[in-house]
């Protein structure tokens, strides 16, 4: 059954949010695009393709997949953590393949988490 769970920020020790801050350097089209997906995910998790697809089962690593023009996809990659959803890491999406470095920057962020290095709220 589908539920409602509260999307978050990763937070860098030092406050950072890189997601937010990555969604504010994209267009407001792209944005509004990005933000309309995610708060699909929100409100109807869990979700399969064509929206969200598991990327790592071992450190428990979704992606939403936006499709921002023709020739643009963006993907944000997220895990589910004390029912939060929490955005680690986002990128525009140049290759077929999810690149290795997008994903071990999730995995990293991931870590942090399960060790209480991050503010998860």
């Amino acid at each position: 059954m589908n539920k409602i769970i509260a999307v978050r920020f990763y937070k860098t020790e030092s406050g950072n949010e890189p997601v937010k801050e990555w969604l504010l350097s994209l267009d407001k089209e792209e944005r509004k695009i990005i933000g309309t997906d995610i708060q699909t995910v929100e409100f109807g998790f869990p979700i399969g393709m064509p929206l969200v697809k598991k990327i790592d089962t071992k450190h428990k690593l979704w992606e939403v997949r936006s499709s921002l023009n023709s020739d643009k996809i963006a993907r944000v990659i997220f895990t589910i953590y004390k029912d939060c959803m929490i955005l680690l890491h986002g990128f525009i999406k140049k290759e077929q393949k999810l690149p290795e470095k997008d994903k071990n920057i999730a995995i990293n962020r991931r870590r942090k988490i399960d060790t209480g290095e991050c503010d998860e709220e």
